[in-house]
């Protein structure tokens, strides 16, 4: 039966190929040349090698980047917080609000790359993210360091879920959980480049000078220093990275694709004699609309109007309504408990640092609020930063074992079992009594966390068709923005009360999303929609 007859074909311009002569390539045996082949038969055909590594490199770059710019404002906290008056509060406030941008960012970004494209929606979501994040170095108080970081946030949110759903797409199906888990270390990557950055900066006084009357402190050179891998990232995109080859297909853009193919091939077989003899693409049916919506910008503004909520009813039609509903509760989980005290951690640290013991016996007043004025930032804790910067690097063990153990395990058993050790390392950071145990369980619970979050990125990229995977990670991470939220609020207006309910409520949280995971089909090994 020939291909034409069960789905249409994709022909670069100027090539002979009669649709009589296109026959299954399993009942003739011809070269790939003489057959249209599906995605995942013309990314077989183009190997596996050199093109992935480095687009590996340069997507974990950018990955990194976002980590910087989230983990930025926790580090300088401790310490801009006197410089800012910040009340614990108001702390909580600007944490929040970098998350709001996300939330926001992550949904219009997400169906924008679901529409016109994931590289160009990386760099505009980049160079939002850095730019805003340099000019609020620059900010004199409260509101507009907040108003500052909230926009640089938006560009984050947008980064994050498209640079998964693009790395993905170029992934071979049988490498593709080693691959997307690669990928996730790189967060570790950011965390580590963050802190030791804020360890090498912000305790050095010294680097502060007059700029106006702006006193701009070591501080401030930390979140310029901080934006310049999301700035570098966007330009790399700009100018280096093609479009996703899965991506070309669904729009009906058959040409660029096969182009894009026969780079990837180029670079995973230099040195050989072997060519990309691939000229016919099976065209999948579009779900959404035909081809022709993706290469018209004919009253685009009115378009995404009428669009825009489109994503969210899909995902939750009903073949899809049970799996996003269980991925919403799991998002909202480990997002409130990882960045509810991911996010505190500086601060918990400097409050065992100054009082000793458990960080919720440290430094507590009677009426539960701390003032500003009797917040003590000088002379700079370096200690602070180191122990940061150790919390940091134990995401290293638990990125190895998520690169290991996903194609073998699968995403779902990891996740499961990761978010119930989450939340048991969770309880026992408000446990603990010493300094040295709090070090310990926080570096348990920052090896572990990152197995969860590795695994879910697995799994969100693999539940979704092409025309909808940005937009539902979109929608996802907005979810998740709303959990961070909630945890950064509550924190603030709770950890000078009662720190130990705020703990505990995070290990509650994360054991809940660990049995909600037990809902989600196991995704190993499938193939891309």
């Amino acid at each position: 039966m020939a291909l034409r007859d069960r789905e249409p074909l994709l022909r670069p311009e100027g090539l002979d190929c009669e649709g009589e002569a296109v026959l299954e390539r399993k009942k003739t045996g011809r070269d790939s040349h003489e057959v249209a082949l599906t995605f995942e038969e013309a990314l077989e055909e183009t190997g596996f090698g050199t093109f992935h590594i480095a687009l590996l490199a340069i997507c974990g770059w950018a990955n990194a980047s976002d980590a910087v710019e989230i983990l930025c404002v926790s580090f300088l906290l401790p310490t801009a917080r006197c410089d800012l008056h910040l009340s614990s509060a108001d702390m909580g406030g600007l944490t929040a609000s970098v998350f709001l941008g996300m939330m926001i960012g992550g949904y219009v970004w997400g169906v924008l790359a679901d529409r016109q494209g994931r590289q160009r929606i990386l760099v505009f979501s980049l160079a939002v993210n850095g730019i805003f994040g340099a000019v609020s170095s620059l900010a004199s108080n409260y509101w507009e360091f907040l108003l500052l970081r909230f926009i640089s946030g938006v560009g984050v949110g947008g980064s994050i879920p498209v640079i998964f759903s693009y790395f993905s797409e170029f992934q071979p199906r049988d490498k593709r959980g080693c691959m997307v888990s690669a990928l996730a270390t790189f967060w570790m990557a950011g965390n580590i480049l963050a802190a030791g950055l804020a360890w090498l900066v912000i305790p050095r006084t010294s680097l502060s000078f007059q700029l106006g009357s702006l006193h701009f402190q070591s501080w401030r050179l930390f979140v310029i220093l901080c934006s310049i891998p999301s700035l570098s990232s966007a330009l790399i995109f700009a100018v280096g990275m093609p479009e996703s080859p899965k991506y070309l297909i669904q729009a009906g853009q058959g040409v660029s694709a096969i182009q894009v193919f026969q780079r990837m091939f180029y670079w995973n077989h230099r040195g050989t004699a072997r060519s990309f003899s691939v000229q016919q693409l099976v065209i999948p049916p579009l779900e959404r609309s035909n081809a022709r919506f993706y290469e018209s910008h004919t009253n685009w503004f009115k378009q995404q109007l009428i669009k825009g909520l489109d994503p969210i009813r899909k995902i939750l039609a009903q073949k899809l309504r049970t799996t996003s509903i269980t991925l919403s509760i799991v998002f909202f989980s480990i997002s409130f408990g990882y960045y509810g005290l991911w996010m505190w951690f500086p601060e918990l640290l400097k409050r065992i640092e100054t009082g000793g013991g458990s960080a919720c016996s440290s430094n507590q007043s009677s009426s539960g609020e701390k003032s500003v004025e009797n917040v003590t930032c000088y002379p700079v804790k370096t200690v602070v930063y180191k122990e940061g910067f150790i919390i940091a690097a134990a995401n290293l063990p638990g990125n190895i074992f998520s690169i290991l153990l996903m194609d073998l395990l699968g995403g779902k058993f990891l996740l499961c079992a990761s978010l119930f050790l989450s939340g048991i390392c969770a309880f026992f950071i408000w446990e603990v009594k010493t300094k040295t145990q709090n070090l310990i369980v926080s570096c348990v619970f920052s090896a572990i966390s990152v197995i969860a979050w590795n695994s879910l990125d697995v799994i969100g990229l693999e539940l979704y068709p092409t025309h909808l995977r940005s937009s539902a990670l979109g929608i996802f991470t907005g979810i998740s923005r709303i959990a961070s939220i909630v945890a950064n609020l509550v924190f603030g207006l709770l950890v000078d009360m009662n720190c130990a309910i705020t703990i505990l409520l995070v290990a509650v949280i994360l054991f809940i999303g660990s049995l909600a995971c037990f809902k989600l089909p196991n995704t190993k090994h499938i193939e891309l929609n």
